[in-house]
């Protein structure tokens, strides 16, 4: 009876924590023999930034996933190690994420001779914009949308605030205003007028001014 209890707990054990990691495993095994055949017919580079929330969740709850520096680092790695003359295509679904490890992506992209593609298949924010903004050519689905560059601005107790939205509320009279809430207006000022800069400097030699 008490083996039974125990091999049963085993593999209670074994579907909870086991069976997602191996889903998991087969999953990017499966999108890598894709990008592989892909990169065979394009003769071209293929990099991924896909952040799908649903396929890493921990019992039923989703583990947020934004662009990094975990992903600055793999995807620098990966145009680095790819010949100038080798095109790229990134495909990206995310929600936006670091303003630095954004910024690093999109200038690496934008260093790199050989043309690039993006493509956005459902969506790109914010720092996915950015990335985005400075390939040669973006490939959208029909539905796919691009959101704002809007950095967002952390506050240790209440969370993260896009930057545009704490200054609009900056606009508005309240004697009581916190010193914590006017140094985060700052915060967002300096951080909006940095993201547009570097994008303008990003996109600057695309287009007329």
């Amino acid at each position: 009876m008490i083996e039974n209890l125990i091999y049963l707990i085993i593999i209670v054990v074994f579907i909870i924590f086991g069976l997602p990691i191996i889903q998991r495993r087969m999953l990017i095994a499966k999108r890598i023999s894709i990008i592989n055949k892909l990169e065979k017919k394009h003769a071209s580079r293929i990099i991924t930034m896909i952040h799908r929330q649903e396929a890493l969740s921990l019992f039923g709850f989703p583990i947020i996933k934004y662009i990094d520096i975990e992903d600055s680092e793999r995807i620098l790695r990966a145009i680095h190690l790819t010949d100038e003359d080798v095109p790229i295509e990134i495909i990206m679904h995310t929600p936006g994420g670091l303003v630095l490890a954004s910024e690093q992506i999109a200038s690496a992209l934008q260093r790199h001779r050989a043309r690039v593609t993006a493509y956005v298949p459902h969506y790109a924010m914010s720092g996915g914009t950015m990335i985005a903004l400075t390939a040669d050519e973006i490939i959208m689905d029909h539905d796919a949308v691009m959101g704002p560059i809007d950095p967002q601005i952390g506050d240790p107790t209440r969370g993260s605030y896009p930057a545009a939205s704490i200054l609009a509320a900056l606009k508005k009279d309240n004697p009581n205003r916190s010193d914590n809430t006017l140094i985060l207006g700052d915060i967002a000022e300096k951080a909006i007028r940095q993201t547009g800069e570097k994008t303008f400097n990003l996109l600057k030699n695309k287009m007329d001014e």
